[in-house]
């Protein structure tokens, strides 16, 4: 089976990053296996929406990001949704890669310690360059396959050591509730699963795999295991997190130590690896992703070995690595990938589905009416996500 697996792993562990961990873990101290629901509910829709992604992208064989170039005729609308997309997915991974990279480094804290805790950002950094350097996609495939079974064992069998109560899990699975000061909380869980760069990268990775709409079938087989594993990941930090009771645990190495006075070292070795591979997929998927659109945005048409393609990576990577060892935080920048990434939810979504809905690009493949109701649904909660995402970068809401 993992032999099949493809482009969605790459997906799967670009999702859970660190955000993720973060609102995970305080999503399971705060209100138990009460969210568990929502974080089921981002699943599903992250496997719908990455299906369309990567169909547009088996059938046509282009990136997300050069099939909308080429369907928005009217020029200035299409000058100004690919400026979007580029300040959303390159700037903003540029920001947020200090971010990914902090990932990696608090699982090596947990397994390393604090003595050498300076270097750590810089033998991440490393790692990440010379996989995107000097490795292929299937190179790159098979590491992130198997980091992803990694975080998997890792995280699922610290669950397990934590026994939950499995009546209560399936209760908080599949009854929605909505707890006292749980709305941001639920909105957190989709945000940080429902990732629009995930849409560009997975439409452009499937070429790299799969060149006909003969494959359709293995493109949404590797969606739904992949991104599935993702969620089991997700789930698993939750159930986690549920059996601390200290309410001071506010992020992912403070669910580690707190974990290891209940479970013992093994729990906190597991939480370590687990970390470490989360954070080095996003490290290294982010300056990917941003690569790719950036290759689609301006029609280059290249291969990941073009120069320009390696300097759009290297920049977000480098710019990740000096910001966090020398302690930089770019608030403005931040801010402003807030903002277009709160746009580019609702703008690709309803592009996604205008696409996935055209003949003339997916002929027989296009959505039907189940999947276009399940995405009208989707849809939704994207754009209550974006204006959140909005709302709160200008003090509107907390």
């Amino acid at each position: 089976m993992f032999r099949k697996l493809g482009p969605g792993v790459l997906v799967a562990a670009a999702f859970i990053g660190p955000g993720t961990i973060t609102a995970c873990t305080i999503a399971g101290v705060g209100f138990g296996y009460a969210l568990l629901w929502a974080m089921l509910l981002s699943i599903i829709a992250t496997i719908i929406l990455q299906e369309m992604s990567a169909r547009v992208g088996v059938v046509t064989q282009k990136g997300l990001a050069e099939v909308i170039r080429e369907e928005l005729t009217v020029s200035w609308i299409r000058f100004l949704v690919m400026g979007i997309i580029l300040s959303a997915i390159v700037i903003g991974n540029t920001a947020y890669e200090a971010g990914n990279i902090s990932g990696a480094t608090l699982g090596l804290q947990v397994l390393l310690g604090f003595n050498y805790a300076s270097f750590y950002p810089w033998v991440i950094g490393g790692i990440a360059f010379l996989l995107l350097y000097f490795g292929s996609y299937k190179t790159l495939e098979k590491v992130f396959i198997a980091l992803v079974l990694m975080m998997s064992i890792s995280f699922v069998l610290t669950a397990l050591l934590t026994k939950p109560d499995i009546s209560e899990v399936i209760t908080g699975l599949f009854i929605p509730v909505f707890p006292e000061n749980g709305l941001f909380t639920i909105i957190a869980l989709v945000g940080t699963t429902v990732v629009p760069y995930n849409l560009f990268l997975h439409a452009s990775l499937i070429r790299e795999k799969w060149n006909s709409a003969d494959d359709l079938a293995s493109v949404r087989r590797d969606t739904f295991i992949s991104i599935g594993l993702g969620g089991l990941v997700s789930i698993a930090i939750i159930i986690s997190a549920a059996a601390i009771t200290s309410t001071e645990v506010n992020d992912a190495l403070d669910l580690a130590k707190g974990l290891e006075p209940l479970y013992g070292k093994s729990a906190k070795f597991l939480m370590g690896i687990g970390l470490f591979s989360a954070g080095i997929t996003s490290a290294i998927t982010a300056p990917l992703a941003a690569a790719y659109v950036a290759n689609s945005c301006f029609g280059w048409n290249t291969n990941v070995s073009d120069v320009r393609f390696r300097i759009v990576w290297m920049v977000v990577l480098l710019v990740g690595v000096f910001s966090l060892s020398f302690g930089i935080r770019p608030i403005v920048i931040i801010q402003f990938a807030q903002v277009a990434n709160g746009l580019l939810l609702p703008i690709i979504g309803i592009i996604l589905i205008w696409i996935v809905n055209k003949s003339s690009v997916l002929g027989i493949f296009k959505n039907t009416y189940g999947q276009n109701i399940a995405a009208i649904i989707i849809m939704v909660i994207i754009i209550v996500l974006g204006a959140k995402s909005i709302f709160s970068v200008f003090g509107i809401i907390g």
